[in-house]
């Protein structure tokens, strides 16, 4: 089993459109994935179809979601909190979802250290269940950051190239270099950089021949990272997919779908197969 985390400190750079289309991919392939989500602000979750409901009272992952597997040793494991997607992608996909009530349980959290490791010493209980497990992680540097960092093989870091996403990357990589100090405490290798993913790059031709190139390099000349080969554009279906609802009675209830599932030919689902195959090759599978 490998573990996959999808990480960059700065938002708004595909992050959760990533782990979620390469999940389905990878699952499409026959490959058996574990999709975890370790955001606060849920939106692989929802991205997934695992928010169905449109009122508090309805909320039925408020006591089985990633935070119970954070923060018991005793309970709560993989198989107990695991939910299966609903119309997402066929085959559907296992998913550990996440809640905004990850915010209000950082603090407790932060002040035992064995909670850092859990996840870890979860995912070796379900090795023989999964071929690969993709996290979703925060953009901060947030114990929720640390937690998915520790317990990952290997790392996409997702980035539109721009200034600010460029100037962030020092602190991810400083980030990895502190996350690294603790993995050799509990006998882990170097967290393993697949590269930088260029994510939500524009289509205008004039920007793709001749700003994107000096972006790259720029990037290329900064920065001892590789980047990827695959590049994920920035296109409208990958948004119309994650925001079908359906409708029952009077309520329109989200209906998200992944880009193969949705838009199948579409350019966009063709990037995805791209990344998957490089993700495999990457990976040895």
């Amino acid at each position: 089993m490998k573990t996959i985390a999808v990480y960059h400190n700065k938002g708004g750079v595909g992050k959760t459109t990533i782990a979620i289309n390469l999940a389905a991919c990878l699952q499409k392939q026959g490959h058996k994935i574990l999709l975890i989500d370790l955001d606060s602000q849920a939106n692989s979750t929802f991205a997934t179809g695992l928010m169905k409901f449109l009122f508090v009272e309805d909320d039925d992952l408020r006591d089985r979601n990633v935070s119970h597997v954070i923060e018991s040793g005793d309970y709560h494991f993989i198989p107990d909190v695991v939910r299966k997607t609903d119309g997402f992608n066929q085959p559907e996909i296992d998913v550990i979802p996440s809640h905004i009530n990850l915010i209000e349980k950082q603090y407790k959290l932060n002040q035992v250290a064995s909670n850092k490791t859990r996840l870890v010493t979860k995912l070796r209980r379900v090795k023989e269940d999964y071929d690969i497990v993709i996290i979703d992680t925060p953009p901060s540097r947030d114990i929720y950051a640390e937690i998915a960092l520790i317990a990952a093989d290997y790392l996409i870091i997702p980035s539109d190239l721009k200034p600010f996403a460029n100037q962030g990357l020092p602190t991810v990589l400083e980030f990895i270099g502190q996350i690294d100090e603790f993995r050799a405490l509990i006998g882990k290798n170097d967290l393993a950089i697949l590269g930088i993913l260029p994510s939500k790059i524009s289509t205008n031709s004039r920007f793709f021949n001749y700003v994107f190139p000096k972006q790259k390099e720029s990037l290329l000349n900064s920065h001892n990272v590789p980047i990827m080969n695959s590049i994920i554009f920035e296109r409208t279906v990958l948004s119309q997919c994650t925001n079908q609802t359906i409708t029952m009675g009077d309520l329109e209830i989200p209906d998200p779908q992944s880009v193969l599932e949705f838009a199948p030919d579409s350019p966009a689902a063709m990037e995805f197969v791209q990344l998957t195959e490089e993700v495999l090759e990457k990976l040895g599978k």
